[in-house]
């Protein structure tokens, strides 16, 4: 095992490029952030639920009640990573329909208490758009600021609350910067204040620990595909009490509280996947945050003009979003995705997007240096030696375009 420029790699340096690389033989994934490879294991346990076990969980005999089972199982592992109580754990379709359901229903619900609500200038577009559609029915929304980090002010967002503020839904980590907001002092003013507080906690779970009892949250979203989970499926925890109102209506499934037939395979899968996400948690981001903050200090001492966005002491252990001044990062990405490395210009939701991210501005880039940032997002199996012909391709890619 040879030890390179800080990074452990194995095999030879340079003749091994188009090896390690596509090479047209396998792939470079950076971008967990946009989404996971589901684990094996997951996998497996969502296999008999599609021949074996294909009950509807909603009916009353034994073949469905079997599904059924699966499901209440499945509750308890999620609520268990939470120190919950499993009637509070909602299945969804994922993270936006959480964003959404905590949202709409929470304002509407308590519509006769106040209309207002409190968020940031950094939030998902789950959020962001679904505070534009409130807007449209009559509700004030407040962003707050953000600093160069991406964390808010404590003390603007004190001195936001009104009499009349409803809810704050403040994210836990930013899916593009990864930067982790102080979620326990968010907490504390919101229980002080009497105003109930939300998190998307779609890039947080899974990643690092979380503590609902301890930041008094009264609802989390999670999405099962984050955490080497299946797609379409995700979870809302809702505290016990609250008066939100459904917003899927139909049968009976969630407590009559979410319409629709329980996805039986996709909800045994993200508890499988929950479970071992936080059983590896503090072993993975260990090595995520070792690789991660090796990979930044050779990037911004060996490419000149490069830098990082966004947190370092306070940030997701995988995520590292850097500005390289002078290029288009979506040209990066493309000339990267060549040699067989995935990365990303922004979120995978923004991605076909023009406008430069409203993250990347609302931390004090300009457009010409919001154009210049990729975000790479490590996983579990990220190796050293991907990340070490990542650093190689990244300065000769980057030196050719600046001089084009």
């Amino acid at each position: 095992m040879k030890r390179v420029a800080g990074l452990e790699l194995a095999g030879r340096q340079n003749g091994d490029d188009r090896q390690i690389g596509r090479g047209k033989l396998f792939l470079i994934y950076l971008d967990h952030a946009a989404t996971t490879p589901t684990a094996p294991e997951a996998r497996a346990a969502m296999e008999p639920y599609y021949d074996r076990r294909y009950g509807n969980a909603s009916t009353p005999y034994e073949f469905g009640q079997k599904s059924k089972k699966a499901v209440e199982d499945a509750r308890r592992t999620i609520a268990d990573t939470l120190h919950v109580q499993p009637s509070e754990i909602y299945f969804t379709s994922g993270g936006t329909e959480s964003d959404n359901w905590a949202l709409k229903a929470t304002m509407e619900a308590y519509s006769g208490f106040g209309r207002h609500m409190i968020t940031t200038k950094i939030e998902h577009h789950a959020i962001g758009n679904t505070c534009e559609y409130l807007r449209k029915r009559g509700f004030e929304v407040t962003e707050l600021s953000v600093d160069r980090d991406g964390r808010i002010s404590l003390e603007q967002l004190e001195h936001a609350i009104r009499p009349d503020t409803v809810l704050i839904s403040i994210m836990c980590a930013n899916n593009e910067i990864g930067t982790i907001q102080d979620m326990k002092a968010i907490g504390e003013i919101a229980k002080r204040k009497g105003v109930l507080f939300h998190t998307d906690a779609v890039q947080a779970y899974g990643q690092i620990p979380i503590d609902v009892a301890g930041w008094n949250v009264d609802m989390l979203s999670a999405s099962s595909h984050k955490f080497y989970g299946p797609k379409g499926c995700g979870f809302l925890y809702m505290k016990q009490g609250l008066r939100t109102e459904s917003m899927i209506h139909g049968g009976a499934q969630e407590s009559g509280r979410r319409a629709g037939t329980e996805n039986v395979p996709g909800i045994v899968g993200m508890a499988k996947a929950a479970e071992l996400s936080f059983q590896r948690m503090e072993e993975t981001a260990s090595r995520e945050r070792y690789l991660r903050d090796r990979m930044i200090h050779h990037i911004c001492t060996e490419i000149p003009g490069a830098y990082l966005v966004g947190s370092f002491d306070h940030r997701l252990p995988g995520n590292l979003n850097i500005c390289f001044q002078g290029i288009e990062a979506s040209n990066l990405v493309l000339l990267l995705d060549e040699e067989g490395i995935c990365v990303s210009a922004g979120s995978a939701c923004n991605s076909a997007s023009a406008e430069p991210s409203h993250v990347l501005k609302a931390v004090g880039l300009s457009d010409a240096q919001a154009y210049a940032c990729i975000r790479m997002t490590l996983g579990r199996d990220t190796s050293a030696a991907e990340l070490q012909y990542t650093l190689r391709t990244l300065k000769r890619l980057v030196k050719t375009l600046k001089k084009g």
